[in-house]
């Protein structure tokens, strides 16, 4: 891992560990709220995918092609966290009370790195929503949590890893507005190169395009590893 990235890291603020420190916690206690529910097995499209060795994602890592280094990711951060800001404060003034809403897991690293080079007051919520869980291809959505900040009346940010089919961003941009925030903005690190039909075609703010294949790094996985690689990267024929 490159040392700008360690640098990143350690400049990030304090209240934003404690912002992750609180999803974990909260999130626990959905989890728990869950149980009820049916669970899944392997069999099942959507089930996880069983623990995987660490020797197979370190061959993953190694034969895959690298897309964006780290520091190509800093710089599309700093763009978006400048669009936002300009966009927001032209339509909401300095003080639009904004509400941004992390999408776990993978939307949690572009919103710590996009947030913290705001400078406008805002608040911090997320939604979980899912297609993947743990496999490589979408299938059926899953609501797995929703915010806990009313909607009501507020302008809110929907902060996503990547925007490939569309459909999970459609659908909670149309959760927020079907709860009456207004406006409702979507932002995305990467965004897929590709036809799209029942979900959006673009996010309102985006970092950087990449082709139609999987990707990983910069908080989006492969079979739920390699979240933490250094850099944006295609997993080879895939």
């Amino acid at each position: 891992f490159s040392s700008s990235c360690l640098t990143q890291n350690n400049e990030l603020k304090g209240s934003w560990s404690l912002y992750l420190n609180s999803f974990l916690s909260i999130n626990l206690e959905f989890d728990k709220s869950l149980t009820s529910m049916p669970k899944s097995d392997s069999s099942e499209p959507n089930a996880p995918s069983p623990a995987l060795r660490p020797e197979e994602m370190d061959r993953v890592l190694h034969e895959a092609d690298l897309l964006y280094t780290p520091e190509e990711i800093d710089a599309a951060y700093d763009g978006m966290a400048a669009a936002i800001t300009r966009t927001l404060t032209e339509r909401l003034g300095r003080y639009g009370n904004p509400l941004v809403l992390a999408v776990p897991i993978g939307g949690l690293f572009p919103a710590t790195a996009i947030v913290s080079r705001l400078d406008f007051p805002l608040a911090v919520d997320y939604i979980h929503a899912t297609r993947y869980r743990g496999g490589t291809t979408g299938k059926e959505l899953h609501f797995l949590s929703y915010p806990r900040t009313p909607l009501h009346g507020r302008a809110v940010i929907v902060m996503d890893d990547i925007l490939d089919e569309g459909v999970t961003l459609a659908a909670i941009l149309d959760y927020c507005r079907k709860n009456g925030a207004s406006p409702v903005f979507s932002a995305v690190l990467v965004e897929k190169r590709h036809n799209r039909g029942s979900g959006i075609r673009h996010a309102d703010f985006t970092g950087l395009p990449v082709a139609d294949r999987y990707v990983f790094g910069a908080g989006m996985d492969y079979k739920g590893y390699l979240r933490n690689a250094p850099g944006i990267y295609a997993v080879r024929g895939l």
